[in-house]
């Protein structure tokens, strides 16, 4: 599914309180988080030892909840394409919460919810709520609150 296009800053204000889209699955696989372990240097062994981790409640390893929230933009470009801007930057983040784990293996996707715009001087703040849903499981693995700014301007 093609993402959903919205054109300039009235066009954004509109779709507050609004779901944007759902992404595609996504599967988690070792390598995915034995490259993202490498990158951080977080080698912490609930994410990069099955072995050790299949002793654990988690049955195996299990995803850094920074591996997932980084999933975040590719997600969002699946999900939404702001148009009429000059540019975008990521903001930062408000709230970011890791309800339950993401196994490896497990498949993930984002939902986006248009929460909040702000004005801020030559453009506008977006405030997109991401939800992470692993595939078959009720509560999400992580939420976060994902601010950009949008530039009108160059």
């Amino acid at each position: 599914m093609p993402p959903k296009t919205i054109t300039g800053p009235d066009e954004v204000k509109a779709h507050v309180g609004q779901e944007i889209g759902v992404s595609e699955w996504y599967e988690v696989t070792q390598e995915e988080i034995d490259a993202f372990a490498e990158v951080t240097g977080d080698h912490q062994w609930i994410h990069t030892d099955p072995e050790r981790a299949a002793q654990t409640p988690f049955g195996g390893t299990i995803a850094h909840g920074l591996y997932t929230l980084s999933l975040g933009p590719r997600f969002s470009y699946e999900v939404m394409d702001m148009q009429g801007f000059a540019f975008g930057v990521n903001y930062g983040y408000g709230k970011v919460r890791f309800p339950a784990p993401l196994p490896v293996g497990s498949k993930v996707r984002m939902r986006a919810e248009l929460t909040n715009v702000d004005d801020v001087p030559g453009g506008i703040q977006i405030t997109v709520t991401q939800t992470f849903e692993r595939e078959g499981e009720e509560k999400p693995v992580c939420v976060a609150e994902s601010l950009a700014r949008l530039f009108t301007g160059g």
